[in-house]
Formats: C-alpha cells, sequence, structure tokens
C-alpha cells in the first residue's frame, strides 16, 4: 500500500520555482532549465495524482520552461546591440521581483505583530526654550529661487573648462604631486573679493581658481557663506550667469584687498 505524501501548498508557480531554486541551492541567474522543468513537471504530476485542482497559472509556467528549454536547444541568438541573448532573462527577472515582493510581505508581516508592543505618547511635551525657539536666518529669504541643481551645473561647467585646459599628452609625464590648499587663505580670498566688487557672477569667481581641487574648495566656501548670510545669491533665468552680492560692506573688517591676497596664495 502507497504511503499518502502530503505536498506543499503554494501560491503561484513562481512560488513553486522559488522553492525548488532555494531547495537545490542553485543561482537564480544560472538556473540549469532542464533540472527545474522536470522537477517542476514532476510535482505537477503528483497534484495530479492527488487530485488537486491545478490551476491554469501553473499549466502556463510549464509551457514557458518547456519553451526556453528548446530555445536553450538552438543557437544562441543576438540582440541590436550584438550581444548573446539568454532565453532565460524574462524568467530570472519575474523570480526576482517576485522575491523581493514576498521578502517585503514577510517584514510587514513581522511589524503587524510587533506593532501591538509599541506604545506612543499621546501629549507632545516639548520645553519652552524649544518652542520659543526662532532661527538666526531665515534660510528660504537668504536663498530666494537659487536651488542646489542650478549651483551643481555651474560646478560642473567649470570643472569641464578646467579639464579642457589640461594638455592630454604632457599631462602623462612628469610626478604627480598632492596638491595642498591653506583653507584659511582661500576663504580669506574669497571674503576679500566678494568685499571689493560687491557683486559679482558665480563664474568670475570659479574662474580665479587654477586647480580641480581649488574649485571645489572654493565652492565649498561660497556654501559657507550663504549660510551664513554674509553674501546672498540670485538668478533671473535658468539660464543666465548666478549673480552673488556680499553682504560685506557693513560688517567690520580688517582683510586685505583680494588681489593681495590672491599674491599670496599664489606665492
Amino acid at each position: 500500500m502507497a504511503i499518502p505524501v502530503k505536498l506543499q501548498v503554494f501560491e503561484g508557480p513562481l512560488d513553486l520555482l522559488l522553492h525548488l531554486i532555494e531547495k537545490n541551492k542553485i543561482d537564480i541567474y544560472d538556473i540549469p532549465i532542464v533540472e527545474i522543468t522536470a522537477q517542476y513537471l514532476d510535482y505537477i504530476k503528483q497534484m495530479k495524482e492527488e487530485n488537486m485542482d491545478i490551476c491554469s497559472e501553473f499549466l502556463v509556467m510549464a509551457a514557458t520552461l518547456l519553451d526556453i528549454k528548446c530555445k536553450m536547444l538552438l543557437p544562441v541568438e543576438e540582440n541590436e546591440e550584438g550581444e548573446p541573448e539568454d532565453p532565460r532573462a524574462e524568467l530570472v527577472q519575474q523570480l526576482l521581483e517576485y522575491k523581493m515582493a514576498r521578502q517585503l510581505s514577510l517584514e510587514l508581516k513581522d511589524r503587524q505583530m510587533t506593532a501591538a508592543q509599541v506604545l506612543f505618547r499621546t501629549k507632545k511635551i516639548l520645553p519652552d526654550e524649544v518652542k520659543d525657539y526662532e532661527a538666526p536666518i531665515d534660510y528660504d529669504e537668504l536663498r530666494g529661487d537659487m536651488t542646489l541643481p542650478k549651483l551643481h551645473e555651474i560646478f560642473k561647467a567649470m570643472l569641464m573648462r578646467q579639464e579642457d585646459r589640461i594638455d592630454p599628452i604632457r599631462s602623462r609625464y612628469g610626478n604627480i604631486e598632492r596638491e595642498e590648499i591653506d583653507m584659511d587663505a582661500k576663504t580669506l580670498f574669497v571674503r576679500a573679493f566678494a568685499t571689493e566688487h560687491k557683486t559679482f557672477s558665480f563664474r568670475k569667481l570659479l574662474e580665479k581658481q587654477r586647480s580641480r581641487a581649488e574649485l571645489i574648495v572654493t565652492f565649498l566656501i561660497v556654501l559657507e557663506l550663504m549660510k551664513s548670510g554674509d553674501i546672498t545669491v540670485s538668478q533671473e533665468n535658468i539660464e543666465d550667469d548666478i549673480m552673488i552680492t556680499s553682504n560685506l560692506a557693513d560688517k567690520p573688517s580688517d582683510e586685505v584687498p583680494a588681489a593681495e591676497v590672491s599674491e599670496g596664495i599664489e606665492s
């Protein structure tokens, strides 16, 4: 007398395929389609013997596996870019998406079970000093219509111009030395430049720099001066240059002119 065996119930054909892949410890990116197809069809056969209803999705997947098996016996086809096409690629993508969705569902289930153990304070109690706190600078007013993407575009344009100045032949020769930049001196230069010129374009300031490292340091200093309110930036149109206005005129300063600071940095 045959011993009845209870089969595991799967939610769909992808669930069954993942079970077979994990059971055989197979690389999901390199599925042995012949072996997996044989096991898949064997499982469907056992389902029939147990008088279980076979969903059409399982039969469609069986036909898909047989189709992939046939394609792998034929010469390898190439796509438009001349690269060989893998008949298993679409199936692998479906399995990866299903596996991710299944893991997310398990994570949500765990959170639902532990949610009852989490308690929240119903009344928000804040100290008076926190309630009465006001930021010393209105960053929205200071920033205006300027955004980081706009500054980033200018910064990339200046980096490209800096790269164009490099000779592709001569740059291969000589020793590569680490460039040391005095942060305090560069900050002093930018502040003096802003005080002297009052209003100037961001591009004009970056053009004064001689290397990629100086461009990066100058860019960071400008952001810091914007944050402290020492300068204000504006741009009328998206394609116009970013204009910088100095707010240092009314502040006491013992800084030297930008030209003298620049000479000191170069020396």
